[in-house]
């Protein structure tokens, strides 16, 4: 299968510094810093490329869920809203939100639920943000 790569380079302290985030493919690449992660300042975050990457992977996963059942969407639109939160010794992700429009002929509201639902739970996206293993390689470069 597949392994998908992406990286960061990030220079100085965390208040005062910056950085830039490229994807493997280079199909992106953007600055960030703390004021564009923790306030409202310009480039990117780590949480807008999670939003980014599940709105993606739900609304592929939708698609091949109803196109299963034989309902073929004419489009699935999805926003992801991933909450970033203070807490005790620092920030988390207590939740992200889901957020779908489809276009689908000849499906019922209670149908196209339980649908979604499968997909959700069945998103790669949505497992591994679920919990999964994280495995580091840390060199130190002098």
């Amino acid at each position: 299968m597949a392994v998908r790569s992406s990286e960061a380079i990030w220079e100085g302290d965390l208040p005062h510094g910056k950085g830039s985030i490229k994807l493997g493919s280079g199909a992106f690449q953007g600055a960030y810093s703390f004021s564009s992660r923790f306030e409202d300042g310009k480039g990117t975050n780590p949480e807008e490329l999670i939003a980014a990457a599940h709105s993606g992977c739900f609304s592929m996963a939708l698609a091949h869920t109803l196109a299963e059942a034989g309902f073929v969407p004419k489009s699935v639109h999805t926003t992801a809203n991933v909450h970033l939160a203070k807490a005790a010794g620092g920030f988390e992700i207590p939740k992200i939100d889901l957020i779908c429009e489809a276009r689908i002929q000849g499906i019922d509201d209670a149908k196209f639920q339980e649908l979604a639902k499968q997909a959700k739970e069945g998103c790669p996206v949505s497992k591994v943000l679920a919990g999964a293993e994280i495995t580091l390689q840390a060199t130190l470069v002098v």
